[in-house]
C-alpha cells in the first residue's frame, strides 16, 4: 500500500532537480515535495539574511476572463477588487454561506476583465469544483491552469538583485503586492516568508531554466519545512491550520480582508453576524516560558481546563523562543492572558502575545 500511495503522488516539474540536490522528499498536498535540503535552520536563516529559492509549482492557478470576470471574482472573494488597477494583487478568502473558509488565495488583476487566481495545492480540486458551481449565470471563461504553470519563489533581502542580475527579469519598479508580465513569465512581488520576495509563474521549461541559473549562482534551495517556519514567525496563516471549513476569517483575525461594505459575496451575511456578535473562538499567539515545543493539535488550558488547541507551533528560529498560534475561547484571547499548554504528559505555562513573533521586512 505504501508503494502504491507514493506512486499516486504528483511530481512538480522540478522533482528531478530536488533529487539531484539531495533533498529530503515527502508527500504534501498530493505531491512529493522537498521538505529540506541540508537543514531547516540553515535554509530559514538564508531567507532571513540573504536569499532562498523555493519550488512552489504545486500551487494552483485559475484564470477568469470575460465580460463578467470582475463581477464573478467579487461574488466569490471576501476582499474588494472594484476599481482595482491593472497589476494589483489582493489577498482574501473564498467562503461558504456559513462563513467557513473554502480557501485563502491571491487575486492578480492582469488586465481589464482578466484575473489570475492563486490557490492552495491541497485545495485545487475542491476549489475548482466550487468555482465551477458558483460560475453559473456569469459570462466568463474559467480555466484551471494548474497543470500548465510551474512556479518558483525567490525570497530574502537579495531577491531583487538576483531577479535582475541572474534571471534578467527587471522587477525593481514592482512594489509590494503588484504583478507584471515579463516575456514569457508572470512576475509578482508578495512573499509568504515575511521577507522581500518574488514569484515567477511560467511554463515548466522556463521554470527549469530559472532554477538552474539560480542554483548555479549559489542561491540556497529551500524546502517546505522552512517555508512553514518562516510564514509562522510573521503570523501568516496556513489553510488547514489557521483557516478551514470550521475556522472563519473573522475567527482567524483576518477581518481586514473581509470587506463587509461590498454589495455581496458568498458568506457575507454569516461573517457580518459573527463580526457583530464576536466569534466564539479567536486565533492568538502564545509564548511559552519553557523551551518545550507546542505542536499542532496540542491542548491549550486555563486553570487546568481545555480552552483551545494549537494550530502551529515551533521553537522560533529567528526569535529563539517557543511560540505557537492557537485557536482559543474568545474570553481568553486578550494579550497577556496566562494559559498553559499540554505537551505530552506535562503542562507548560505561557501567555497570550501578538501572532506576529518576528517583524516583517517587505519592500513597500
Amino acid at each position: 500500500m505504501e508503494i502504491e500511495r507514493v506512486e499516486q503522488e504528483k511530481r512538480t516539474c522540478l522533482y528531478e532537480r530536488h533529487i539531484a540536490e539531495g533533498a529530503f522528499m515527502a508527500p504534501f498536498a498530493g505531491f512529493v515535495m522537498p521538505i529540506q535540503y541540508k537543514n531547516i535552520q540553515l535554509e530559514h536563516m538564508a531567507v532571513r539574511t540573504k536569499c532562498g529559492l523555493f519550488d512552489v509549482s504545486h500551487m494552483g492557478e485559475v484564470t477568469v476572463k470575460g465580460a463578467d470576470a470582475e463581477r464573478f471574482v467579487q461574488h466569490i472573494f471576501t476582499n474588494d477588487i472594484a476599481h482595482a488597477p491593472v497589476g494589483k494583487i489582493y489577498y482574501g478568502m473564498m467562503c461558504y454561506e456559513n462563513g467557513g473558509t473554502v480557501d485563502d488565495l491571491l487575486v492578480y488583476k492582469m488586465g481589464e476583465n482578466d484575473f489570475f487566481l492563486v490557490i492552495n495545492a491541497a485545495n485545487i480540486d475542491k476549489d475548482w469544483a466550487w468555482m465551477q458551481e458558483n460560475a453559473k449565470g456569469f459570462d466568463i471563461d474559467l480555466q484551471n491552469r494548474s497543470d500548465y504553470y510551474g512556479q518558483i519563489a525567490l525570497q530574502g533581502p537579495e531577491a531583487e538583485h538576483l531577479m535582475e542580475a541572474v534571471l534578467g527579469l527587471p522587477c525593481r519598479e514592482l512594489v509590494f503586492y503588484t504583478v507584471k508580465t515579463i516575456g514569457g513569465a508572470i512576475v509578482s512581488r508578495t512573499g509568504y516568508t515575511g521577507e522581500d520576495g518574488f514569484e515567477v509563474y511560467a511554463s515548466h521549461e522556463y521554470i527549469l531554466r530559472c532554477w538552474d541559473k539560480l542554483i548555479a549562482a549559489g542561491v540556497q534551495p529551500c524546502g517546505l519545512g522552512c517555508r512553514d517556519t518562516l510564514r509562522f514567525e510573521v503570523g501568516l496563516p496556513l489553510y488547514g491550520d489557521e483557516l478551514s471549513e470550521e475556522i472563519t476569517p473573522i475567527m482567524a483575525g483576518l477581518g481586514l480582508f473581509v470587506k463587509l461594505d461590498k454589495a455581496e459575496f458568498i458568506g457575507k451575511e454569516a461573517l457580518a453576524k459573527q463580526k457583530a456578535e464576536g466569534p466564539a473562538k479567536k486565533l492568538v499567539g502564545i509564548e511559552l516560558e519553557d523551551k518545550a515545543i507546542p505542536r499542532h493539535g496540542y491542548t491549550v488550558l486555563k486553570d487546568g481546563q481545555p480552552i483551545g488547541e494549537v494550530t502551529t507551533g515551533y521553537h522560533g528560529i529567528s526569535v529563539d523562543k517557543s511560540v505557537c498560534m492557537a485557536l482559543v475561547d474568545a474570553q481568553y484571547a486578550a494579550l497577556g492572558t496566562e494559559v498553559e499548554i499540554q505537551i505530552r504528559k506535562k503542562v507548560f505555562p505561557g501567555k497570550v502575545v501578538k501572532k506576529q513573533f518576528y517583524n516583517k521586512n517587505y519592500k513597500k
